[in-house]
């Protein structure tokens, strides 16, 4: 029997992959043996064993029953915790190895493990205080290993000591110091690897079709745009919000004379797969198109992980993953659909395999419809970086604002239209708003300014135009605006300690509350119903509810819900009033006999 060399000390002594891996097994036939174990028993084989021993035999290690064997007394939880420790203590000091992997780095498939059992030893915690201390634990054992992205072979991305991975909203996900991100698109804790790669044929490698390797380089009156269409992620940052300059199926692509610079410097940072640059006198200027921000990984909405923050990304091999041309390694976008023709790179491929996350909430806050935190950063920074400066009334009362003001107020907005607690937690909440305002006697005429052009700067930024959000935004706007203005005069008294307002919907007018007049018409009488019998019992389940099609739920549903029999008793006699006269449903009257039932149904009581 030959071992593998790759050990670690711990309470018990040496510990070799093969022992770990015996361990594992032990764990994993407890776990099968125990009640309500599927979910951690499936987790340890597919995410754990399955790499594991693939690792063990490329070592030359027979799977034996050795090493520091279970516990008869001890819990699985304690066991798991226990396991977790010693793989993270192997994985931390695997730059001693260099038997084991390339380049004296740990192998993927060691890390790929590592990542599964941190986080089923923090998610199976009995609380989470017990959950957050193993987190730093873990995070301690590994503290000298530098952040990181490692493409794992035909496998996860392995993300090392990242402390800031969040959804589109902008919304903190859980982290843990060694973590195996999804990268064929078809796990089922996503953004989280469950080893589904596995067993669905995923392959990392790049399509021979894909778009190719060149730079082009469009040059303008005041300022020289460079392209690489084959790094773009087809995420439309550029086209969308600058249609004279990137010109979305014309030739030549981009027209640098079409736009000021300003805003083409905007649009060239913002784009977040690192295939934009600029020039200005002839030197690419890449030091302002790479800012200096910290390590971020955003979980995008249908489509890529966003990177920013000079993230270091490598290959299986550990060293440094080729680029084309001209691309950022300050920011980048790593394909999420396993569908990229220039994996490990976006290329746009989600949009056409339809990749979807979990759809938004039937009823969505104002910060989810929006889109969260990162549009209504953009939207702030629009406006603090393109208007105010330019504006006679505004410009004086904002001189003086600290760097990340446009930050500051997009985090009041997105805590006040229903999202996370960001303002009050890393700002002060409102007595720092408030303080913010306090003596700076502001006017009328300043007010109505800001109103202004922050509701043209969320057009240009691309927050939804539909007129139930628009009116939620708007109605915020004057009357959290008048607000500040009678906060900031002179003898002004705010109240104290206030909370951060909570901002909804304009009368529950959300976006479904209605039928759109542009919608497409499809079926408009919906599905086949049969009426009851002349002497069949009624019930509001069997017969009511199925009078109304989804789309007449709907259109009333800003008023109260159709398929819900204490609303529609509530209102019975109204709405049989409406649809005697054809008001109801929207698009034209009932006949007779449905009418007739749901009057059969209000004489016999409403039953339920």
């Amino acid at each position: 029997m030959t071992t593998n060399k790759m050990t670690t000390n711990n309470e018990a002594g040496s510990v070799s992959i093969s022992t770990l891996l015996a361990d594992v097994w032990q764990l994993e036939r407890r776990v099968a043996d125990a009640e309500s174990g599927s979910d951690i028993s499936a987790r340890l084989i597919d995410s754990v064993i399955r790499p594991l021993t693939m690792l063990a035999a490329d070592g030359g290690t027979d799977l034996v029953e050795e090493g520091i064997h279970l516990g008869a007394d001890a819990s699985i939880d304690s066991e798991l915790w226990r396991i977790a420790q010693v793989a993270t203590r192997l994985r931390a000091g695997a730059d001693a190895c260099a038997d084991v992997g390339a380049d004296a780095n740990a192998p993927a498939l060691l890390v790929e493990a590592t990542a599964a059992l941190q986080d089923l030893a923090c998610w199976s915690a009995p609380d989470p205080e017990t959950a957050e201390a193993r987190n730093v634990r873990l995070t301690e054992l590994q503290s000298d290993l530098p952040t990181g992205i490692q493409t794992a072979p035909d496998g996860p991305y392995l993300v090392t000591n990242a402390t800031d991975l969040t959804t589109w909203l902008g919304e903190p996900l859980p982290v843990r110091p060694q973590m195996a991100l999804c990268r064929c698109g078809a796990s089922a804790t996503k953004p989280f690897c469950d080893g589904t790669h596995a067993k669905n044929g995923f392959t990392g490698a790049k399509s021979p079709s894909r778009v190719p390797d060149r730079r082009d380089t469009y040059p303008g009156q005041q300022v020289t745009v460079f392209d690489n269409r084959g790094i773009c992620a087809h995420s439309g940052m550029c086209t969308d919000r600058l249609p004279t300059v990137f010109r979305q199926g014309e030739e030549p692509f981009v027209a640098p004379s079409g736009g000021r610079m300003d805003e083409i410097v905007r649009a060239v940072r913002a784009c977040p797969s690192g295939a934009l640059s600029f020039a200005v006198d002839g030197r690419e200027a890449r030091e302002q198109v790479d800012r200096d921000r910290p390590p971020a990984i955003e979980v995008s909405k249908d489509g890529p992980y966003r990177v920013t923050g000079s993230i270091p990304l490598t290959g299986p091999d550990g060293e440094p993953e080729p680029r084309n041309e001209g691309a950022s390694t300050e920011h980048y976008s790593l394909c999420r659909c396993g569908q990229s023709q220039n994996k490990p790179f976006c290329s746009g491929m989600h949009w056409y395999v339809d990749f979807q996350d979990p759809p938004m909430p039937a009823e969505p806050t104002l910060f989810q419809w929006a889109g969260g935190l990162p549009a209504l950063t953009r939207m702030t920074r629009l406006f603090y970086e393109k208007h105010v400066p330019t504006d006679p009334l505004l410009a004086p009362i904002f001189a003086e604002m600290s760097p990340d003001h446009p930050e500051r107020v997009a985090a009041w907005l997105s805590e006040t239209f229903g999202g996370p607690r960001q303002y009050t937690d890393n700002y002060g909440g409102y007595d720092r708003m408030v303080g913010q305002h306090a003596g700076r006697a502001l006017t009328e005429p300043q007010r109505a300014r800001w109103a202004q052009l922050i509701i043209q700067s969320a057009g240009e930024a691309g927050l939804p135009s539909d007129p139930e959000f628009r009116a939620a935004f708007v109605a915020y706007i004057e009357w959290g605006s008048r607000i500040a203005v009678e906060n900031s005069q002179p003898g002004a008294h705010p109240p104290p300690h206030m909370p951060v307002p909570r901002w909804w919907w304009v009368c529950n007018a959300t976006p479904d509350s209605r039928v759109s007049a542009l919608a497409v018409q499809t079926d408009p009488e919906g599905p086949v119903m049969t009426l009851p019998t002349a002497d069949e019992p009624l019930s509001f389940e069997a017969h009511i509810k199925t009078l109304f099609r989804p789309m007449d739920r709907q259109s009333m549903n800003f008023v109260f819900d159709l398929w819900s029999h204490e609303d529609v008793s509530r209102h019975a006699t109204a709405i049989l009033g409406r649809l005697r006269q054809g008001s109801m449903p929207c698009d034209g009257a009932w006949p007779s006999e449905k009418t007739d039932v749901f009057a059969r149904w209000i004489e016999a009581g409403k039953p339920a």
